[in-house]
């Protein structure tokens, strides 16, 4: 049977120095800042856009939707694009933390 830990059971300052908690600390960094910055990027490109090159953007691209129609409607798709990504990678990164968690467990208590 699995023993719960509670925070105060859990010793936290170890396992923050294992070296597969720091790598997971790594994978995680990897991956949200740049996908936060690039989120980021392409949401504010959209006014940019428009405010610097309005006649690019008003050009229609399909009857009577223009390029900053379609710009705004991409964003829609590149964020359910990044949240799907992220899921997936979260439920990798859970697994790499239960796994720290049972091993961290499975050692001898000091208490």
């Amino acid at each position: 049977m699995n023993q719960i830990q509670t925070p105060d059971s859990t010793p936290w300052s170890r396992i923050a120095q294992r070296p597969q908690y720091q790598e997971l600390l790594r994978s995680k960094r990897a991956f949200i800042l740049p996908a936060s910055l690039f989120f980021v990027a392409y949401y504010f490109a959209l006014p940019i856009l428009v405010g610097w090159w309005p006649e690019m953007m008003k050009k229609p691209v399909f009857g009577p939707v223009n390029a900053a129609y379609l710009f705004a409607l991409s964003e829609f798709f590149m964020a359910w694009t990044i949240a799907y990504i992220y899921v997936q990678k979260a439920g990798k990164w859970d697994e790499q933390a239960r796994q720290i968690l049972a091993e961290e467990s499975s050692k001898p208590s000091n208490h």
